[in-house]
């Protein structure tokens, strides 16, 4: 049973069914704000229930451009003594939150976070400071029901199969659904995120539990798309 968010300014809480999130990597031309602002529009005019975005920048373009959008934020940051990168400590909390962001997506797998940072504590003062429900980046069960346990409102898959300790598989992680929708407290929104290609993979992790399910790269990822194409036919007319 899907559980109402608290709306931030006044917008909608989720309905079930699709998020697409909507990033290019560095050095694309897509990753213009403008750019990013206009394919969050479309998502959003074609049946995406949310959008999830990448840095301040892009969520306040999106924020401005669609008003009523619901928007799933994170920044992503790299630090020398840390393998944590999507929203790692306070600061990118409290600028993502700032930017326009409804939901903050931050990392909750168990790696150490820079500068010692502790889950705990920022989900605590995302919490106590400014109000804002936070959307657990897992890799596990285990880390899930943590994450859902210290108070994040939200759990998704999306860092399985991409942290040390999961490298070994690849999404969509399946094999956490089920789990996960039999343990989440009732009122902790379980999000599908990652290698969902499909449609008929999109409705598979529905059936198997997700409330919602996060497509990026199969909508969005022009970039990786495009390359995927060319390398698939070049290897065809080299052979």
């Amino acid at each position: 049973m899907l559980a109402s968010l608290p709306a931030h300014l006044g917008r909608p809480a989720l309905a079930a069914g699709l998020i697409v999130s909507v990033q290019a990597p560095e050095g694309s031309p897509l990753r213009d704000p403008a750019v990013i602002a206009a394919m969050a529009e479309a998502s959003l005019a074609n049946g995406a229930v949310a959008v999830r975005l990448e840095s301040p920048e892009h969520i306040g373009a999106v924020r401005r451009r669609c008003p009523a959008a619901l928007i799933i934020g994170l920044w992503k940051r790299s630090f020398a003594d840390s393998a944590v990168y999507i929203t790692p400590g306070w600061q990118e909390i409290q600028a993502v939150w700032a930017a326009g962001a409804d939901v903050v997506a931050i990392d909750a797998t168990e790696r150490p976070r820079p500068d010692g940072q502790r889950l705990e504590e920022l989900v605590a003062r995302a919490a106590a400071e400014l109000g804002a429900p936070l959307m657990a980046d897992v890799d596990s069960v285990a880390n899930g029901l943590r994450a859902a346990e210290l108070g994040c409102a939200w759990v998704g898959t999306t860092l399985f199969g991409y942290t040390e300790a999961t490298a070994r598989f690849k999404p969509p992680a399946w094999d956490l659904l089920g789990p996960l929708r039999a343990q989440l407290p009732s009122e902790t929104l379980l999000i599908c995120e990652g290698g969902i290609a499909s449609a008929e993979q999109a409705n598979r992790a529905r059936i198997a539990g997700a409330d919602a399910v996060v497509v990026g790269t199969a909508i969005t990822g022009v970039d990786l798309q495009v390359a995927a194409y060319a390398r698939a036919m070049a290897a065809t007319t080299a052979g």
